[in-house]
């Protein structure tokens, strides 16, 4: 049976899982996600590539709440990078960095929840449709799980950043 993804489908997978997989890595190896390091530039890079090849699919019709998603998750990404290799927002850009970069990684695993639930098993999904009551529950799991993980990220760095950042972070 087939899993109904085009081809460009299964290329924004596969792309979306070499994102995923470098967030994950950058989180456990270095507590956070930053673009200074190769792992970071893998996920960012691979994360903006997993946006672009999202908005050629139109599995519903026409521009949705995915394509809105990627449009967010682009300019959150911006943001990230914009803090953290070009200095904006001040003594405060360490701060943006982890916390946008947090950001966009939540928002993998909303369309990687929804579109693993809807499509498997083949043939009878876990649920119906994208609008099923419970994804709406996983996405406040997801959002519980983003602020405990920011607020840890963000003593940690208070901690190595040292007095100078404690005022930025409290």
């Amino acid at each position: 049976m087939s899993s109904g993804l085009s081809n460009l489908g299964i290329v924004h997978t596969a792309i979306s899982l070499v994102a995923v997989a470098a967030g994950l890595i950058a989180l456990a190896r270095d507590g956070q996600i930053v673009s200074g390091n190769r792992i970071g530039r893998l996920y960012l890079w691979a994360t903006v590539l997993t946006c672009l090849t999202g908005f050629g699919i139109f599995a519903h019709g026409g521009f949705g709440k995915p394509h809105a998603l990627g449009v967010l998750t682009l300019i959150v990404l911006g943001i990230a990078w914009g803090a953290g290799r070009l200095g904006w927002f001040g003594r405060a850009a360490p701060y943006v960095e982890v916390v946008a970069y947090s950001t966009s990684f939540m928002f993998h695993w909303i369309p990687a929840i929804t579109e693993t639930t809807t499509r498997l098993p083949l043939g009878a999904p876990l649920l119906a449709s994208p609008e099923a009551p419970q994804l709406q529950a996983v996405a406040g799991l997801l959002f519980m799980l983003l602020i405990v993980g920011v607020t840890l990220q963000l003593r940690r760095l208070r901690r190595r950043l040292g007095a100078g950042g404690a005022a930025l972070a409290a």
